[in-house]
């Protein structure tokens, strides 16, 4: 399932695009030398992939647990379908309950602290720009988190996140270049698609924990299942 990490990050960058658009467009970097802004680009690329395979580190961590517990690949299918409500559940119920109420201030602190950075004029803030980015919330991103627990890994939880980073690089670094270069109406299609794809993903997960021997989609239980049976010992004679 790491593909659908680096298809949702594509397709999802035209959210993200919408989010942190607007800090793509005015990052300190030097336009007057091409070789330069690539790399600072590149800097602010690399702050975003730290700070999501550090989530994905910990959600991944996380999806250890609960496979430890004996879920296996049952949790394949809560996350499946925590995916698909995320996307069906209307915005305004989750605003109604103040979910991210908690997490204001923190959110506050790392804001102020890109609004410092964006004043400097350097390769060490626009890496910190980028790790900074990270941390701002973004429903994609959420999503994202939500599959990286199903590797069962705290390693493939990172590295599902990587993918995902990786996945929105190319529109991102558009964005730099190029600025507001997709027409509202471009974007609002596009934004509309996005949805649709995560409910297939949801459902890719749900397939994927029926354990129904389908190679690579949906392996059988018994494939994951550690055998407790016994085997008989056979006498060897000894010449």
């Amino acid at each position: 399932m790491l593909y659908s990490a680096f298809i949702l990050g594509l397709l999802g960058s035209f959210h993200c695009a919408g989010m942190c658009g607007p800090i793509a467009f005015v990052l300190p970097i030097d336009r007057s030398n091409s070789a330069k802004k690539l790399v600072q680009i590149g800097l602010y690329h690399i702050g975003r992939l730290l700070t999501y395979s550090f989530i994905g580190f910990i959600f991944g961590w996380i999806g250890k647990g609960l496979y430890l517990a004996g879920f296996q690949q049952r949790i394949s299918i809560l996350i499946g379908v925590l995916m698909i409500m995320m996307i069906l559940i209307p915005v305004r119920i989750f605003n109604k309950y103040n979910f991210s109420k908690p997490l204001y201030s923190a959110v506050g602190k790392v804001k102020s602290g890109l609004g410092k950075l964006l004043k400097r004029k350097s390769n060490k803030a626009l890496f910190s720009i980028g790790i900074l980015n990270g941390f701002l919330p973004c429903g994609m991103v959420y999503m994202a988190l939500v599959g990286a627990m199903a590797g069962g890994t705290s390693l493939d939880g990172a590295f599902y996140m990587a993918l995902f980073g990786l996945g929105t690089i190319p529109l991102m670094t558009m964005a730099v270049y190029l600025g507001n270069f997709l027409s509202l109406n471009v974007r609002a299609k596009i934004q509309k698609a996005v949805p649709i794809f995560v409910v297939v993903i949801g459902l890719l997960f749900i397939t994927r924990g029926l354990g129904l021997g389908i190679p690579y989609i949906s392996p059988s239980d018994a494939s994951l299942t550690i055998s407790n049976e016994t085997i008989d010992c056979v006498d060897i004679p000894i010449e």
